[in-house]
């Protein structure tokens, strides 16, 4: 959902983007890639830190893009033009979602180095390469539809994506490196501080150097759209929401002046800022839930005109149901509601 007060952040490179294939510098030994995405949302933010490992000089890559051919058209005109030469080190996945981790293999392979990511998104990552994991199947279809989702074309069209992680991570690299909350990195001198996040990947991490004030933040802290936090059928009465929100309590330590690099939009500052309206917006969220659920009996899919106003296409359907489902799952499982489950095999919350 887009930010209504997006004015309250800053954003120190005003509308300056980079185009396809080119890598933005934004300070010293910092490079801003952007790479396209299939969807509505069409873009990732992927970063170039200058490093030196082992002896050798080189870059770290954090975050990799989709596996496609355009991607890898990008990557071979930033190699070529925007490495200084250098050779790639490391690969760091903030975590194991498509967009973030897709080329990982074709990354690591290339450059004969490690990849580097928490340990439970690396496993959830080896698993779904080779099946899916909550985007698509039948598994993902009887789940929504247990939800309240009965539309025969939508839930034929869940299961026919049972394909949809593996065709964009084909691969995942057979070793990596772990990646753990409280953990430091040294890169190019500098430390990067490990913090775990919650609810949107099983073990997210984001990077955070208090030398330079920079958070590569991933999908945790995003300036436009708030953070996807979803139930998945491979965790059915998972409560994400909580997680997620008891997160972002993690980052109020740090500096006010914070740079953000998020994963999607432009870096920024107003980290306080947008953590403050990221919890009102979720408190305004659990509200109009709540008061559905007193006017009647409600399941997930009677949700998504409540939480989201405009048209949903399938793939950002799937993902609204999911999140309806955890705003439903935070209010169930703190006690606020009670969960039915009907003879139609739908389950249905009701004030408790």
């Amino acid at each position: 959902m887009a930010n209504p007060r997006e004015s309250e952040l800053h954003y120190p490179l005003g509308d300056a983007l980079p185009g396809p294939g080119e890598a933005l510098d934004l300070a010293p030994g910092l490079r801003w890639v952007r790479m396209g995405l299939p969807f509505a949302l069409d873009h990732i933010n992927l970063w170039l830190l200058r490093d030196r490992i082992d002896g050798r000089e080189g870059w770290t890559i954090v975050d990799c893009g989709i596996a496609s051919d355009e991607t890898r058209a990008n990557w071979q005109t930033v190699f070529a033009e925007r490495l200084d030469g250098l050779p790639v080190l490391r690969v760091i996945a903030t975590h194991f979602h498509p967009d973030h981790l897709g080329l990982g293999h074709w990354l690591t392979e290339k450059w004969n180095c490690r990849l580097w990511m928490s340990a439970t998104d690396y496993n959830l990552a080896r698993l779904a390469s080779g099946s899916t994991v909550g985007m698509g199947g039948a598994s993902a279809a009887a789940f929504f539809g247990s939800h309240g989702l009965t539309d025969p074309d939508a839930l034929e069209k869940i299961r026919a994506r049972a394909d949809y992680y593996p065709r964009m991570v084909p691969v995942v690299p057979a070793s990596y490196r772990r990646l753990m909350d409280g953990g430091e990195i040294d890169i190019g001198g500098k430390t990067w501080h490990c913090i775990a996040g919650y609810g949107h990947a099983p073990e997210h991490i984001s990077l955070f150097c208090a030398q330079a004030k920079l958070l590569i933040s991933g999908d945790m802290v995003l300036p436009r759209i708030s953070t996807n936090v979803s139930v998945v059928d491979v965790e059915p009465e998972a409560d994400p929401l909580t997680l997620y929100l008891n997160s972002l309590e993690r980052y109020l330590d740090l500096p006010a002046d914070t740079l953000v690099l998020p994963s999607h939009g432009k870096p920024f500052t107003g980290l306080h800022a947008r953590i403050d309206q990221l919890q009102e917006h979720h408190v305004d969220r659990l509200a109009e839930v709540v008061a559905a659920c007193r006017a009647a009996p409600t399941h997930a899919a009677g949700l998504l005109s409540v939480l989201f106003k405009r048209k949903l296409d399938l793939h950002q359907t799937t993902f609204a149901m999911g999140e309806a489902i955890a705003h439903l799952h935070a209010l169930w499982l703190k006690g606020e509601l009670r969960r039915d489950l009907g003879a139609d095999g739908i389950y249905r919350f009701l004030p408790a």
